[in-house]
């Protein structure tokens, strides 16, 4: 084992090696990979090898079609089998709602290019003769469906990683990883010691010891997970006969189970609700080539309902009961990029569907290396996506909540309780006590919609209970006051003398004045956004207290790891500038509505008339008694302010501004009633509207970037070629004419009888009356008002392109 190397990638099982190859086929070829054992010693060897390109997230999904794609080139390069049968499927309802759910992700696949087809539940039983189609109602056919050898796989990625040149160490078991001061990375291994630049973390089983290694506690736990194999079963031989193929994998949603064919007879694997988790707190070193004893009482209830529902299974042996570890996040899906605060440290782990997306996982981490990009819109997968409030207990919560629901529906309107409430605000009783229902942002509790005495959420596709209740918390917006937190917004602090010049690179807006502030979309290299801002200049300009070098900096709360990850990248070497995330040691709460100023000229002896505080102006000043930073912004579209404190002012805060506004009608409204007033107000969302694969001219915000400025901000040429050569996509909002259900995002966008584009986000607008949605249509059909259609709940409504804002589209309330 050589001494230095560029890359070292440290797992051995399907993500480890599909790392190691991608990083070879990019031109790295100076990588290695450790594995303390044989590959695929983990979950790897043990795994049903099922694999299918359905997922959640449309963008995840992308890189599963491309991971099936991509194993005819590995195998073709190695000359190791791979075990690829790509036998089709069927993913079954056995009730209306699943089959509302199924609709959605034909409706995903359309634009994504899945060969996805709904069938009745008869023409599914005709494609798997296994099933009883009596029960289930329905059903949809995916073509690309199908299964491999794991080990063939895994063995595939490395050899074909080695013929590009590079190195796999097996048996080399990693002990220790040590940042030297030049920032490479010291590997201590039982075999010796090696230098890298890049460290990978694809430890699976051992990304939790492999994170200890370098301070990191991952958000990863293993489960226990089982599946069954049949003795030889004559349906299966007749079929096979019959129609000399193997019998099609299915998902049994409402079962929780899938199925295949496994030599004669068949798999039958389950997601059980009494999940049981496996080592929850250490790995132990000597786990290998081993399984874990079964439970088979713990699966029967989930097995009781396979028989049912697939009755050849009533009438054969089972041969063997598999039980393996698998790694799961918080949310299911896999951890994936570089680690904040710790340069050419990286992440690949949670991987619980390594077979359908190992490969796309592999393709993103080195596309992220060598060009600091992942090429793909990973979001869904970032580690960045969790902080530090990811703790052990709390990931052990959710990953037994996630693993006993792998195959629920989660309804648009359900939040999921495990784990919470864990991150509150201190108006968090105050806001319960008036019916606050409450969801979860980035760890934090946030209020959704407030409830009447016996009114709670019903979990529905379509309009539920919350519905008119949300739409008098939109009222008393618009015609009064209302009032919200915004404590989840991200909240950072730049300071120095270096602050200004840096922030004008940062950022492609023009900076504001002092006592200024203004929206500020954040490029990467190639123009795209990687973030949407509002930024304030505290410094003096009747912002007292201010330093010389002060601003503010406000965004999406989930993205902070992410956004500070990205600052801290680019900050100067020479401390000139420091860049602070405030987390919740700022607080907020906002007014909008056309009584807003009175509630605040209430509490405050600030000039907060229109010539004094005119919009987008920034003032500190006294609210009662508590010291506050108010600027006069909201994402209402109505006059509005956003007030940020320290948390120990903020019930005071809170309590003096509703007594203050009783007299105008002042009433709580949560984030429900804020998404049905931004859309009537065409105003985007970050990680919805605003993603890392659009650039500002697609997405509207090219009013913001400041193209002709001095300063040479990061993505300023790419930004102007797009605005030169207008890019691809069109950001639009659309007026529906739906009945009972809203588009609640990544729904298909049809024009002239194709299907042209995608939702990005919808809802209903109880201000204007009406059903809305935003999305991206191609530039050559974005002008044209009519032609189009969504596709909601297996239907195709009529939409009509919205132009202008529903509401105060002249700007008049909002600057008034």
């Amino acid at each position: 084992m050589k001494s230095h190397t560029r890359v070292v990638v440290i797992g051995g099982g399907v993500v480890g090696t599909s790392v190691l190859y991608h990083l070879a086929r990019h031109g790295w070829t100076d990588v290695m990979l450790l594995e303390r054992d044989e590959l695929t010693s983990g979950s790897t060897w043990h795994a049903a090898g099922g694999m299918h390109t359905v997922n959640g997230d449309p963008n995840v999904a992308k890189l599963q079609k491309y991971t099936i794609e991509l194993y005819k080139e590995i195998e073709e390069l190695s000359g190791q089998a791979t075990g690829v049968h790509i036998t089709g499927g069927v993913l079954l309802a056995a009730t209306e709602a699943r089959m509302d759910w199924l609709r959605g992700v034909v409706a995903k696949g359309r634009y994504l290019g899945l060969d996805l087809e709904e069938i009745s539940a008869r023409e599914a039983a005709e494609l798997m003769p296994l099933l009883d189609p009596s029960q289930f109602v329905g059903a949809v056919r995916n073509s690309e469906d199908g299964h491999l050898d794991p080990s063939g796989v895994t063995h595939a990625y490395a050899k074909a990683a080695r013929k590009l040149g590079a190195e796999v160490h097996r048996f080399t078991k990693v002990e220790d990883i040590v940042r030297r001061e030049d920032g490479a990375w010291r590997v201590i291994t039982d075999k010796g010691e090696v230098v890298a630049e890049h460290v990978v973390n694809a430890g699976g089983l051992w990304a939790r010891e492999v994170g200890r290694m370098v301070g990191l506690e991952l958000p990863v736990l293993a489960m226990e997970h089982m599946y069954l194999i049949t003795e030889d079963m004559p349906e299966v031989a007749e079929w096979n006969a019959k129609t000399g193929s193997e019998v099609i994998h299915a998902i049994d949603f409402d079962g929780e189970l899938y199925l295949r064919q496994e030599r004669g007879g068949m798999l039958m694997g389950t997601y059980e609700k009494a999940a049981k988790p496996w080592s929850e707190y250490q790995t132990p070193w000597n786990f290998g080539h081993e399984l874990l004893e079964p439970d088979i009482d713990r699966i029967a209830p989930s097995l009781e309902v396979g028989f049912r529902h697939f009755p050849a299974f009533q009438k054969t042996g089972i041969k063997q009961i598999i039980n393996g570890p698998f790694t799961f996040a918080p949310d299911g899906n896999p951890l994936v990029g570089p680690v904040r605060g710790l340069p050419g440290f990286w992440v690949a782990c949670g991987v619980m569907a390594g077979f359908s997306q190992g490969g796309g996982v592999g393709l993103a981490l080195a596309n992220w290396m060598i060009d600091g990009d992942p090429g793909a819109d990973i979001w869904a997968m970032d580690v960045a996506r969790y902080g530090d409030w990811a703790s052990m207990a709390y990931t052990n919560a959710k990953v037994r909540e996630n693993y006993s629901r792998r195959f629920s529906i989660r309804f648009p309107n359900e939040e999921l309780p495990a784990g919470r409430p864990l991150r509150t605000t201190p108006v968090y009783d105050l806001l319960a006590a008036r019916g606050a229902q409450f969801g979860v942002a980035y760890g934090l509790e946030v209020p959704l919609w407030y409830a009447p005495k016996g009114a709670k959420d019903i979990f529905s596709w379509r309009r539920s209970t919350d519905f008119e209740h949300v739409g008098n918390e939109v009222r008393a917006v618009r015609e009064r006051v209302g009032l919200s937190e915004i404590s989840s917004f991200a909240k950072y602090r730049v300071t120095g003398e270096g602050a200004a010049a840096w922030l004008d690179r940062m950022l492609a807006c023009k900076l504001p004045g002092a006592g200024r502030m203004t929206l500020a979309p954040m490029l990467k290299e190639d123009g795209r956004l990687i973030g949407d801002f509002t930024l304030a200049n505290l410094a003096g300009g009747g912002v007292p207290g201010a330093a010389s070098q002060e601003w503010f900096i406000a965004g999406s709360g989930m993205a902070e790891q992410f956004h500070m990850r990205w600052f801290e990248k680019h900050l100067p070497g020479d401390g000139s500038v420091n860049v602070e995330a405030l987390g919740l040691s700022l607080v907020g709460l906002s007014i909008a509505g056309p009584r807003a100023r009175d509630v605040l000229a209430k509490v405050t002896r600030a000039d907060v008339s229109n010539a004094g505080m005119p919009f987008m102006a920034v003032r500190r000043m006294d609210i009662g008694m508590a010291p506050c930073t108010v600027g006069r912004v909201s994402y209402t579209g109505d006059l509005g302010y956003e007030i940020w404190m320290a948390p120990e002012y903020q019930r005071h805060v809170f309590e003096t501004l509703m007594e203050a506004g009783e007299e105008f009608g002042i009433a709580l409204f949560g984030s429900r009633a804020l998404n049905a007033l931004r859309l009537e107000k065409n105003y985007g969302s970050w990680a919805r509207e605003y993603r890392p694969i659009y650039g500002p001219v697609e997405a509207g915000l090219e009013r913001f970037v400041a193209y002709g400025k001095d300063a040479d901000f990061i993505g300023k040429q790419a930004a102007i070629a797009e605005r030169e050569g207008g890019g691809k996509l069109r950001l639009r909002a659309f007026v529906m004419e739906a009945e009972d259900a809203d588009v609640i995002g990544d729904e298909a966008i049809w024009f002239e009888g194709k299907v042209c584009g995608w939702v990005t986000s919808g809802g209903y607008a109880h201000n204007a009356g009406k059903s809305v949605a935003m999305g991206y249509v191609p530039k050559e059909v974005a002008d044209r008002a009519e032609g189009f259609e969504i596709e909601l709940l297996g239907r195709r409504h009529k939409a009509t392109v919205q132009a202008t804002a529903l509401y105060d589209a002249n700007f008049e309330r909002l600057r008034s």
